[in-house]
C-alpha cells in the first residue's frame, strides 16, 4: 500500500511583493492558530515552520510571552523549526554567508530544542555543488528542494544522492511540483481527485519506494483546520494509498533503506520543470553589489580583525557581529536578494544594507581605533597604523588618508626609518568636522587632509605603525601626465572610444577593446532578462571618450569619461530613436608591482528598460569557463547544450549560459589566462564568434516583477506583474571589479587567491588627538607591530578567521579553490596548547599535530576545512 505523508506547513517569505511588516500581522494570526492546534489536538503531531527561526524571531517581537508554549512545542517534537536563520538563496551568497544562516539558525533553535536536521530549500532558484559540503559541516544528512533538477543529471528519479567533489553527500527528496501541491485542499471530492490524481502521476513516477509527500502548504497560508475531513474523503477516493499526517524525517527515514539510489554531483541550474531564473543575478544591481561589498567587509576585514584585537587582550563582540549578519541574512531570501519584489520591499532591504555596511564600517573603525590608542610608545606624534587581514606578509601600494595641521610632514617606522610616500591630494577641512569641541572653544584653525600613497611591507594577519613626523621639507612627488602607461607587467593606452589597449610583457600577448560597452533592450522582468527580438545591439565603438592619464612610482591612474546614447525605453528602441543616454566613468588604477588593473565605475542611468554589460576580451576560444562558488569553483560550458532542443522539450525557461561568481570568472588555456575579480556584480556570461569575451552584466533596467510570454520564459508571468519603477535603476550607481592576467590556466593560477587579495584591501587608521567620540584609556597595551599567524604553504584561501561563537577558542576556516589536492599549514605567533580539526559548525572532530604551534592539513580540490585552536 503507498504511503502518502501529508506534511503540514508554511512557506513564510518574510517579504517579496508585499512588506516584512504586513506579513508579521499575518504571522502573528497563523502562529496562534498553529500553536493552539498543537497544543490542544493529539492526533495533530507536526508541523513545519519552514525551516528558517527568523519567523519565530518576528513572532516573539510581538508575543515575547509566548516563547515558553513555544519552547514546549519544540522539545515534544511537535513544533519542528530549523535549521536556518533565513531560507537563503545558493547562488549570489556568499559561503561564509550560508554558513553563518545555519549557525545562528541552529544556535537559535536549541534554545528551543533540537533544530530539524535537513537542509530545506523549497524555493531556492537553483542549488550548489557545494551544498552537501555546507550541510555536512553541520552533521546535516538530508536535502529538500525543488528547483534545477533534470534528467541529464543522471536521474529521472526524486531520491537521489548528492555528492560535492570533496565526498561529502546528502541524501535528496526533491519536490518535483514544488512545496505548494497540498496547498487549501478542497472538500469537495471532485475537485480534490482532480487536483491529486495530477500530482500522484508524477509523484509515483520519481518514487523510489512506497512513500510520497503530499506538503499541506503555501506561501503565508494559514493552517488547513479542516485536514482530518480532507484525509477522510481522500481514504475514499485512494483506497490502495494510506494518508496520514507525518514530517519530513519520517520519509527520509524509509528512503535509507534504498540501497540502490543513484548519486549525482554538480550545481543544478536546470528551468526544464521549474524556473531557475539564470539572469536573475543583475537585477536590482544596487542591492546585488551593496552584497557583495558587505560579505566581504565582515568576513574579510572585521572578523579578522576582531580576532587580532581579542588576541591582544580586547573584547570579541559576538552580540554587536550577529546582529550585522541577522541583517543581511534577513536579505538572502531567495526573492529578497534577486530582487524580485516590489519598490516598497526593495527600499526596505536597502535599508538593512545599509544599516548592515554602518554597523561594519564602525566596528572596523572601533578596533583598529582601539589597537592604535593602546599602542606601547614615548613617541608623541601622530600615528599611521596598517592593518593586513591576509596570513602572509603583503609589499603593495597602500592608498590612505592623513589628517593633521601639519603643512609637511614624514612617515617614520618603529626604527625611526624614513618610509617614502606620495601626496595625491590636499584637502582643508573645518576642525569642527573633526571635533565639534575644537570651535567651541573658539579654535577654527583648519586640518589638513592628505591622500597619500605608500608600498611597505605589512606583517601577516597583523599590523604596522608609522608615526606623522614634523618636517621643514617640502613635499613632493613623481606623478606625471602620460597617454601610455608602463607598469611592471602591462604596456596600457585607452582608444579614442575610451577602451583599453593592453600589452602584456609577460605573455607577451596584446588585450584590445577592453571595457568596451555592449547595451541592449531588455523586455523583460525582475526575474529574467529577456532581449528584443532581432535587435541590433549598441557598442560604444564610436563614442569619444574624455581621457587622463597619470603615473607616480607607485601606480597609474586613468579617468576615462564618455556618454553611450540610447533609446529611451523599448518603443524608441523598436524605431531607434536615440533620446536617452548612459554616462560611464570609469576610474582605474593600475599598480606597478603587481598584473592588476583595478577597475571603480560610476554609472549614470537616463534610460529604461536596456542591460549594460562591458566586454573583457581574451583571445581565447574556450568551450568552459571557471568561476567561483561557496569554498571552491565551477567549471561550466559556455554554451548550454539544452539550447538545441528546450523548446521541443517544452522547458520552462531557455537555458542561456548566463551564470553567477561570487569573487571571480576566468578563461584560459594551459598558456596563460585573464580573469575578471568582482566586488559588486556577480554576473557573467561568455561571448563573442569565438566565445572568447568574459561579458560583465553592469547593470539591467526593467519596471515590473512579473511578466508573461517573454522570449526566453514563455508561459505565465513569474511572480505577479506589478509596476515596479524603481527597478529602472535612473540615476547613478557605483561598481567596483579588477581584471588580472597569468600563464598557466586558472585553476593553476590559483585565482580564487588573487581575488581574495582583490577583496582585501590593507586597511588604515590615523590616529590624531582630536575625536569627537571620546574613549578611555583601554588599560591595554599593544606592540607597534603584530603578526597573529601566516602561512607556511601558499596553495589554500583564507575564508575566515574569528572568535570560536560558544568557547575561548580560535576559528581558522580556508578552502582549495584548485584542482590539486594540497596541504595547508599555518604557525601562530603565540604558544597555544592544541588544536583540532574542526566542522563547521565549530565542534570538534580531530585532533592535529601540532609542532612548534605549526599545524599541517590535507585539502582535497574544492574542500573547506576549519581549525580551532
Amino acid at each position: 500500500m503507498k504511503k502518502v505523508h501529508i506534511v503540514p506547513h508554511m512557506h513564510w517569505d518574510r517579504e517579496w511583493y508585499f512588506s516584512t511588516e504586513e506579513s508579521r500581522i499575518l504571522l502573528v494570526n497563523n502562529m496562534e492558530e498553529i500553536l493552539e492546534m498543537l497544543e490542544t489536538n493529539p492526533d495533530y503531531p507536526y508541523y513545519v515552520l519552514d525551516g528558517q527561526t527568523s519567523i519565530l524571531e518576528d513572532y516573539f517581537a510581538v508575543k515575547p510571552e509566548n516563547k515558553e508554549r513555544v519552547k514546549k512545542l519544540v522539545q515534544a517534537g511537535k513544533l519542528i523549526i530549523g535549521p536556518w536563520y533565513t531560507q537563503t538563496d545558493e547562488m549570489v551568497v556568499g559561503g561564509e554567508s550560508i554558513v553563518r544562516n545555519l549557525l545562528y539558525g541552529i544556535k537559535d533553535s536549541e534554545e528551543f530544542g533540537s533544530p530539524m536536521m535537513i537542509g530545506y530549500l523549497p524555493d531556492s532558484f537553483g542549488q550548489s555543488s557545494q551544498m552537501p559540503q555546507i550541510l555536512n559541516g553541520f552533521d546535516i544528512k538530508y536535502s529538500i528542494f525543488w528547483r534545477g533538477t533534470s534528467e541529464r543529471h543522471g536521474t529521472d528519479k526524486t531520491e537521489f544522492y548528492w555528492e560535492s567533489d570533496d565526498g561529502s553527500k546528502v541524501l535528496v527528496q526533491l519536490f518535483p511540483l514544488g512545496y505548494a501541491i497540498g496547498k487549501y485542499l478542497p472538500e469537495d471530492e471532485e475537485k480534490l481527485q482532480e487536483r491529486i490524481d495530477k500530482y500522484f502521476s508524477v509523484l509515483d513516477r520519481g518514487a523510489t519506494t512506497e512513500n510520497i509527500i503530499l506538503p499541506n502548504g503555501h506561501d503565508q497560508m494559514p493552517i488547513q483546520k479542516n485536514i482530518f475531513t480532507i484525509i477522510e474523503k481522500l481514504h475514499k477516493l485512494y483506497p490502495d494509498r494510506e494518508f496520514f499526517l507525518s514530517k519530513y524525517e519520517n520519509v527520509f527515514t524509509e528512503l535509507e533503506k534504498n540501497q540502490s539510489l543513484p548519486t549525482l554531483q554538480g550545481e543544478f541550474l536546470d528551468g526544464k520543470y521549474m524556473r531557475v531564473h539564470r539572469s536573475i543575478y543583475s537585477t536590482r544591481m544596487d542591492i546585488k553589489a551593496a552584497n557583495t561589498r558587505i560579505e566581504n567587509k565582515i568576513t574579510n576585514i572585521l572578523e579578522p580583525l576582531a580576532t587580532i584585537a581579542y588576541s591582544l587582550g580586547f573584547e570579541y563582540h559576538h552580540g554587536l557581529i550577529e546582529l550585522i549578519w541577522k541583517e543581511i541574512m534577513k536579505n538572502h531570501a531567495h526573492d529578497s536578494i534577486g530582487c524580485c519584489c516590489s519598490d516598497k520591499v526593495h527600499r526596505e532591504i536597502m535599508n538593512r544594507f545599509f544599516l548592515a555596511e554602518e554597523k561594519t564600517n564602525q566596528l572596523i573603525e572601533y578596533y583598529k581605533r582601539k589597537i592604535t590608542d593602546s599602542i606601547d610608545t614615548d613617541r608623541k606624534e601622530d600615528r599611521l597604523t596598517a592593518f593586513n587581514l591576509l596570513p602572509y606578509e603583503r609589499k603593495e601600494v597602500v592608498t590612505t588618508k592623513v589628517i593633521t595641521k601639519l603643512p609637511s610632514f614624514t612617515l617614520e617606522d618603529a626604527e625611526g626609518n624614513t618610509i617614502p610616500f606620495e601626496v595625491l591630494e590636499k584637502e582643508e577641512l573645518d576642525p569642527g568636522l573633526i571635533d565639534r569641541q575644537i570651535v567651541h572653544y573658539g579654535n577654527y584653525d583648519p586640518f589638513y587632509q592628505y591622500r597619500i600613497q605608500l608600498k611597505d611591507s605589512i606583517p601577516a594577519l597583523g599590523y604596522k605603525t608609522y608615526f606623522v613626523a614634523s618636517t621643514e621639507n617640502k613635499m613632493t612627488h613623481t606623478l606625471v601626465e602620460k597617454e601610455t602607461i608602463e607598469t611592471d607587467y602591462y604596456k596600457v593606452s585607452v582608444n579614442p572610444n575610451g577602451t583599453l589597449k593592453i600589452w602584456d610583457k609577460q605573455l607577451e600577448k596584446e588585450f584590445n577593446d577592453v571595457l568596451l560597452l555592449e547595451n541592449g533592450g531588455d523586455d523583460g522582468d525582475e526575474y529574467d532578462f529577456s532581449p528584443l527580438p532581432d535587435e541590433t545591439l549598441i557598442y560604444s565603438n564610436n563614442t569619444k571618450a574624455e581621457v587622463k592619464i597619470v603615473q607616480n612610482q607607485y601606480a597609474a591612474h586613468l579617468d576615462i569619461q564618455l556618454k553611450l546614447d540610447v533609446p529611451g525605453n523599448l518603443e524608441q528602441r523598436k524605431t531607434n530613436k536615440f533620446d536617452r543616454f548612459v554616462d560611464v566613468h570609469w576610474t582605474i588604477t593600475i599598480p606597478n608591482h603587481q598584473p592588476l588593473l583595478k577597475v571603480d565605475v560610476e554609472i549614470d542611468n537616463q534610460a529604461k528598460d536596456h542591460r549594460l554589460r562591458t566586454m573583457i576580451p581574451t583571445g581565447i576560444a574556450s568551450s568552459f569557463s571557471i568561476s567561483d562558488n561557496q569554498f571552491g569553483f565551477i567549471k561550466r560550458n559556455v554554451y548550454d547544450s539544452a539550447m538545441d532542443y528546450w523548446k521541443e522539450e517544452d522547458w520552462d525557461e531557455r537555458p542561456d549560459s548566463i551564470y553567477p561568481m561570487l569573487s571571480f570568472v576566468g578563461l584560459s588555456d594551459k598558456e596563460h589566462g585573464i580573469s575578471v575579480l568582482t566586488n559588486s556584480t556577480r554576473e557573467f556570461e561568455i561571448v563573442g564568434e569565438n566565445d572568447d569575451s568574459i561579458a560583465i552584466t553592469l547593470f539591467r533596467s526593467v519596471g515590473v516583477l512579473g511578466k508573461e510570454e517573454m522570449l526566453r520564459r514563455p508561459g505565465r508571468p513569474s511572480g505577479i506583474k506589478l509596476p515596479t519603477p524603481d527597478s529602472q535603476m535612473l540615476g547613478k550607481m557605483e561598481l567596483s571589479f579588477a581584471i588580472t592576467t597569468h600563464k598557466g590556466s586558472t585553476t593553476a593560477a590559483n585565482i580564487g587567491r588573487i581575488a581574495k587579495e582583490y577583496t582585501t584591501p590593507i586597511q588604515t587608521y590615523n590616529k590624531i588627538p582630536h575625536n569627537a567620540m571620546k574613549l578611555n584609556p583601554s588599560g591595554v597595551k599593544t606592540p607597534l607591530s603584530f603578526s597573529f599567524l601566516q602561512e607556511t604553504s601558499n596553495t589554500s584561501v583564507l575564508s575566515t578567521l574569528k572568535k570560536a561563537e560558544k568557547e575561548d577558542r580560535f576559528v581558522l576556516r580556508f578552502f582549495n579553490p584548485t584542482e590539486a589536492e594540497s596541504q595547508a599549514s599555518y604557525i601562530v605567533n603565540r604558544s597555544i596548547d592544541h588544536a583540532q580539526e574542526g566542522n563547521l559548525n565549530e565542534s570538534a572532530v580531530a585532533p592535529l599535530k601540532l609542532d612548534n604551534n605549526q599545524f599541517y592539513l590535507p585539502i582535497k580540490q574544492n574542500q573547506v576545512k576549519t581549525v580551532l585552536f
